[in-house]
């Protein structure tokens, strides 16, 4: 096979339907769009969901659960993730960007105690665990609450 015996699968491709080009062709005067009503009019239809005034299914349906107006949504790093860095490496959000180890901040960083740490680290996060405090204390590192 060559490049230009490529073709389409039969059946994939359809020439498109020319509305309103007379009534010899099927689909001229109304251009297949009936006669009138809602979905005949330039602009026309109804939003997706909508039922025709009925109430709508997703309105009928029992809601549950509570979300929470003001959560707080930290980025998560893991004590054994900080192990990258060298010994006596001032580990900030800006630096775990930048190395790619989150990928975007939206509330604040949040240190987790999982895994051990090996090399002794400054770290200046939003927030710690207490095993992750332990953890960062027991090699000798500091941490920093911004």
């Amino acid at each position: 096979m060559k490049l230009h015996e490529l073709k389409p699968a039969e059946g994939s491709r359809s020439t498109s339907k020319r509305v309103g080009r007379g009534y010899g062709s099927g689909l001229g005067k109304t251009s297949g769009r009936g006669q009138k009503g809602q979905k005949s009019r330039s602009g026309g239809g109804v939003r997706p969901g909508f039922e025709g005034g009925q109430m709508p299914l997703i309105q009928r349906l029992p809601k549950r659960g509570f979300k929470n107006p003001t959560r707080k949504e930290y980025a998560v790093v893991n004590v054994e993730t900080l192990n990258r860095f060298e010994a006596g490496t001032e580990v900030t959000p800006e630096l775990l960007i930048e190395t790619r180890v989150v990928r975007k901040i939206n509330d604040g960083v949040k240190i987790l105690g999982n895994g051990k740490l090996e090399n002794k680290l400054t770290v200046k996060a939003h927030k710690f665990s207490a095993s992750a405090k332990e953890a960062i204390e027991s090699a000798g590192g500091n941490i920093e609450v911004i």
